[in-house]
């Protein structure tokens, strides 16, 4: 009694969530057979044969390259992409990760052809509806079947919007797994990685990433933010892979960080951790990143007012500081200080989140397919 999973991923990030689950899939056995859907939401060049073998898992079977455009645009093409491929190739169930436009597209394909739905990382609430991305994971969960939370705030959330408490499912966090592969796949490659020489020289330094909207598109925002990076490098170097949204608006606005803040290209996901992991503190606006520090240990300061992970604030290494120059460099000074923020993994950030999900899938659905026989 086989049953198949469409495992969706339309962004780099949706593919560190989904590999784990992929090798969980491997280690099945032929009760769950499944297939690697990329919506093409993200193209990236980096995102290559290299890429995939660095994760563990074969490239993606079936690519939509679906583009950019518009929130609007990108949606309805990969809902038309995901909506041919379906009808090409039926499956039990359709498996989407994270909060991107291809997680609300895909949900919304699914559940009109009456295909389950499952949702890794369900039940996120930053509690701002001016972030796209709260938008997608409200209306995902609204329509999902399963959902997979990883912390106690996401289950509360989810009860709270009327959830079945039998559906939810607290397994950890499937980022974590990869984080920890990836981190213990490092070895020797780490001495080839450009930046090691950055890492090297400085000793000591401190990591930038930076891409949201409301910290680079509104000047007033990114001066501030630039004005902070700029004191901080005096004491501490900064080293900023700089997102191409960024990178414009830097330019577009006359914005100068000044020669401390070291300036990169986006990097792999590989040599990216090997700069981190061993960062004083990373000054971050990313989702992810708040968590991956926290899985480290390693001090965390968000340039944000809000996060839809807040385990990661009263258990974890993050603080909140949003745009403030004067919070981001107090922040900054405590670390020097010593005065880390002391922070523990939370419980089943394991490595074995996809594990437990991939259990419980196999179990409901073979569960479902034992009760229509029944009927």
């Amino acid at each position: 009694m086989t049953k198949t999973i469409a495992l969706v991923a339309g962004a780099r990030p949706n593919f560190m969530k989904i590999a784990p689950i992929i090798r969980a899939l491997g280690r099945k056995g032929e009760a769950l057979e499944h297939r690697l859907v990329h919506t093409g939401q993200h193209y990236d060049r980096e995102m290559n044969h290299v890429f995939f073998e660095e994760l563990g898992i074969p490239a993606p079977d079936v690519c939509f390259e679906s583009g950019s455009g518009s929130h609007a645009q990108q949606t309805s093409a990969i809902m038309l992409a995901f909506e041919r491929h379906l009808a090409a190739a039926p499956t039990d169930l359709v498996l989407v990760v994270g909060d991107v436009n291809s997680t609300l597209a895909c949900a919304i394909v699914a559940k009109k052809s009456r295909i389950s739905v499952a949702h890794v990382e369900a039940g996120l609430r930053s509690g701002d509806m001016a972030m796209p991305e709260e938008v997608n994971r409200i209306v995902t969960d609204s329509i999902s079947d399963f959902f997979f939370a990883t912390e106690p705030t996401a289950v509360t959330n989810l009860l709270r919007e009327g959830k079945p408490r039998e559906r939810i499912f607290y397994v950890g966090h499937v980022m974590v797994d990869n984080l920890l592969y990836q981190r213990d796949r490092l070895g020797a490659h780490a001495a080839a990685f450009p930046t090691s020489a950055l890492k090297a020289e400085f000793r000591r330094y401190g990591v930038v990433t930076l891409h949201r909207p409301s910290n680079v598109d509104d000047p007033a925002a990114l001066r501030r933010i630039a004005f902070a990076l700029r004191d901080i490098s005096q004491r501490l170097p900064l080293v900023f892979p700089v997102h191409p949204r960024t990178r414009a608006n830097l330019q577009k606005f006359g914005i100068d960080l000044g020669v401390r803040v070291v300036r990169t290209p986006p990097l792999s996901y590989m040599e990216f951790l090997n700069l981190w992991k061993d960062a004083a503190a990373v000054l971050t606006d990313s989702g992810g990143l708040q968590e991956e520090t926290t899985a480290l240990g390693v001090p965390c300061i968000t340039l944000r007012d809000n996060t839809e992970r807040p385990i990661t604030v009263s258990e974890g290494t993050n603080v909140l500081v949003g745009s403030d120059p004067v919070r981001i460099e107090q922040a900054v000074s405590r670390v020097l200080r010593g005065e880390i923020k002391a922070g523990r993994r939370p419980a089943l950030w394991d490595g074995r989140a996809a594990e437990r999900t991939v259990e419980i899938l196999e179990r409901e659905l073979l569960a479902a397919s034992r009760t229509r026989i029944a009927a």
